[in-house]
């Protein structure tokens, strides 16, 4: 009890001897400090702290004098000047009084004032690179380029079948063009429709018109083919398969922009009055890949017979026929059961040879009048029963295979 009372006498009369005009919130936490520090103390730790009375204020400014905090004789001069002391708790726990910040304080202003440096330096840095424009893509090496050219680039092709698939013509038209010296590859004629050329380095020219570098893309479409058309690319034949893609080449450019439009045409042939499956393509190798006889897909017919069908019928069409010097024998023959909707008797054929007219000739050589043929399948591919006359569809890979196509470029169609 002593102790606090000597304490809180001592402060009592170092506060009295003050003479303060203004109360700072400084002053008063320097106060409390003060006492607080005295109780927490011995009665024998004095200091000995002294105030001057605040100096008018003069009418011009004078100059400050340099203040060195650490020199007692800088302290001395300070004459009426407020002097305020550094009291610091010691590594023992007492309080001392210095003329200097404590060394951590020091050293915490450095760090932060470095701290603050560094995150307006990282800023800046970060608002040129936001500025800078995006870095090209990076050369590959001579070996990179040589590895995707020799496994992944399209190899060069024939001259006639790259006209062919640009859309310029046909196989047999490209090559009358190259011969009637119409093609210029490289700034010089070629009359050879076998020469090697790729369209992505080549310069071709075409009756002076540039061929497009880039080929457009392949396209396999199954259409559901009317009665009273003819499988013909030719632009003077007015009721061609090809006039039902009108549409689809018009919306070309929407859909595949800055692709040259696909020469499209029929993979073999139906005639005129035959209707139902016939697949479109501008893909040469598919095409024939899918119509040469060493393919040995099988072609599924449904004919429509005038007059009732006997069993001498059937086994007359089993038996087969001639056609151009060949005997023809079919796959299969079935007497499909009798419908409601369908008064005429109707018979299922199944050929793989693909002759020309080739169902239409074993009908006839069994002595039975053919009423309508329409074709619904040919290999694994089977006609769509909700495909309307005249519509199309595209195929996916899945339809692809089932018509044998075994090409190693199938993830490059759309699915």
């Amino acid at each position: 009890m002593a102790t606090i009372a000597a304490a809180v006498a001592a402060a009592s009369s170092a506060f009295t001897s003050l003479h303060l005009t203004r109360a700072t919130p400084y002053t008063r936490r320097h106060i409390h400090t003060l006492i607080t520090s005295s109780l927490s103390s011995s009665s024998s730790t004095e200091f000995n702290i002294t105030f001057a009375p605040p100096k008018p204020k003069p009418n011009k400014p004078e100059p400050s004098l340099p203040i060195n905090p650490n020199s007692s004789s800088d302290i001395a001069e300070l004459g009426d000047q407020l002097y305020i002391p550094w009291i610091v708790r010691d590594e023992k726990g007492n309080l001392t009084l210095q003329s200097t910040p404590p060394a951590r304080l020091l050293h915490d202003m450095a760090n932060a004032s470095t701290s603050k440096k560094n995150n307006k330096k990282s800023k800046q840095i970060a608002a040129k690179a936001a500025t800078v424009g995006p870095t090209s893509e990076p050369k590959y090496s001579k070996a990179a380029r040589r590895f995707y050219n020799e496994n992944f680039r399209d190899p060069p092709q024939r001259l006639s079948k790259v006209l062919a698939a640009s859309g310029v013509a046909s196989r047999r038209s490209s090559e009358e063009l190259i011969f009637q010296g119409r093609v210029t590859v490289n700034g010089s004629v070629c009359k050879t429709p076998q020469t090697k050329v790729d369209p992505a380095r080549d310069v071709i020219y075409v009756n002076g018109n540039r061929l497009p570098k880039k080929l457009p893309s392949k396209i396999y479409l199954a259409l559901n083919k009317p009665k009273g058309y003819i499988c013909s690319s030719g632009e003077k034949e007015t009721k061609s398969v090809m006039s039902l893609f009108d549409d689809f080449i018009k919306s070309w450019d929407k859909r595949h922009p800055g692709q040259p439009k696909p020469r499209l045409f029929t993979v073999g042939r139906l005639d005129v009055a035959t209707t139902g499956l016939i697949i479109v393509t501008n893909d040469g190798e598919f095409a024939h890949q899918i119509s040469h006889p060493s393919s040995n897909l099988s072609k599924e017919y449904i004919a429509t017979i005038d007059g009732e069908i006997h069993k001498r019928h059937l086994i007359a069409i089993s038996e087969g026929t001639v056609i151009d010097g060949v005997h023809c024998t079919p796959d299969a023959v079935e007497l499909l059961p009798r419908q409601p909707d369908v008064p005429r008797p109707r018979l299922r054929i199944v050929v793989h040879e693909g002759r020309n007219h080739e169902v239409r000739e074993l009908v006839k050589n069994a002595g039975l009048q053919l009423r309508a043929l329409k074709r619904i399948r040919i290999g694994g591919f089977r006609l769509p029963s909700d495909l309307a006359l005249g519509k199309h569809v595209e195929l996916n890979q899945a339809n692809l295979r089932a018509l044998g196509w075994k090409s190693q470029k199938l993830d490059e169609v759309k699915t």
